[in-house]
């Protein structure tokens, strides 16, 4: 297979099924050697099967592409080792990590229990962290003996940690700890040749089966399939891609055939009085500049 990935080696978490699966297959399909990470839970993170990532690595082989299966956990420091070196001793090299395992324990805030908060934690946020880290670590030591890397990071935010997303307390605030993360490591791994972005995508998934119900089924009269995962993988593509080059600390908001650079947090309308405010003066400025200032987007599902 010959496309902009050829040559490439990538790692996909979570790539037994959904948006990691289309990535998985597309990286493949633009020549990428593809590390097939799926742990091969149910939707609440409950159990495990070898089965979802062998039969996408059957895929993959069927079509003539490169690609081996890694069943480990990614949110333990073993687990996430093992990716990186899985990629090291079947492929000789690691060139991208796209970041997408998760799954869902969705309640409102005064029904979350600790224990859902800590599984969605740990899914998605720390399991961004640990495959990050240990990448990276191999690619810094790549740096420091002269072999700087072309590396790239996709990690996988959505818009609920961008906007919020009522019922999703803890997976809005894992989200939207992605997107920080991704800011850091960018900024602390450019002079090891390492690229971070973030994606926030949309797509008819396993875990956005409520979220979407009204748009879920796929057109069966020829239609462009606005939510297939698939329209999201051409991106993630592209940016595992030496194509990508000097594209680095941003997200993307990506669904169909909409791409969209995400702005996040800037300055808006200020005041400076130059002094301490009374309670009552900053709360007037306040109001002022409030007018001044964009609307809020509303949080989904408000």
């Amino acid at each position: 297979m010959t496309g902009i990935c050829t040559g490439r080696v990538a790692a996909v978490t979570g790539a037994g099924r959904g948006l990691g699966r289309a990535h998985a297959l597309a990286l493949a399909a633009e020549g990428a050697a593809v590390v097939v990470n799926d742990l091969g839970v149910t939707a609440d993170g409950a159990g495990a099967s070898g089965g979802p990532a062998q039969q996408v690595v059957e895929e993959i082989r069927a079509h003539g592409g490169q690609a081996v299966a890694h069943t480990g956990d990614i949110t333990t420091d073993d687990g996430a080792r093992s990716l990186v070196t899985t990629a090291l001793d079947t492929f000789g090299r690691l060139d991208a990590l796209v970041n997408n395992a998760g799954f869902l324990r969705d309640r409102m805030l005064v029904n979350l229990a600790e224990e859902d908060w800590d599984a969605v934690m740990r899914v998605h946020l720390k399991g961004h962290f640990l495959p990050l880290k240990h990448a990276a670590a191999h690619w810094r030591a790549e740096a420091k003996a002269g072999r700087t890397p072309d590396a790239r990071v996709i990690n996988t935010s959505s818009g609920a940690g961008l906007l919020g997303s009522v019922g999703q307390g803890n997976y809005s605030a894992a989200k939207a700890g992605i997107l920080g993360l991704t800011l850091v490591a960018a900024a602390e791994l450019g002079r090891y040749g390492i690229q971070v972005n973030a994606l926030a995508p949309a797509a008819r998934t396993r875990m956005t089966e409520q979220t979407f119900a009204d748009t879920m089924a796929a057109p069966t009269d020829g239609d462009f399939d606005a939510m297939a995962p698939e329209n999201v993988s051409p991106l993630v593509v592209w940016l595992a891609s030496a194509d990508s080059a000097g594209v680095t600390g941003r997200v993307f908001e990506a669904e169909g055939g909409r791409i969209t650079v995400m702005e996040g947090w800037r300055p808006g309308p200020t005041a400076d009085k130059g002094a301490r405010w009374t309670p009552s003066e900053a709360g007037e400025t306040t109001r002022k500049l409030l007018t001044e200032s964009e609307p809020a987007r509303p949080v989904y599902g408000a």
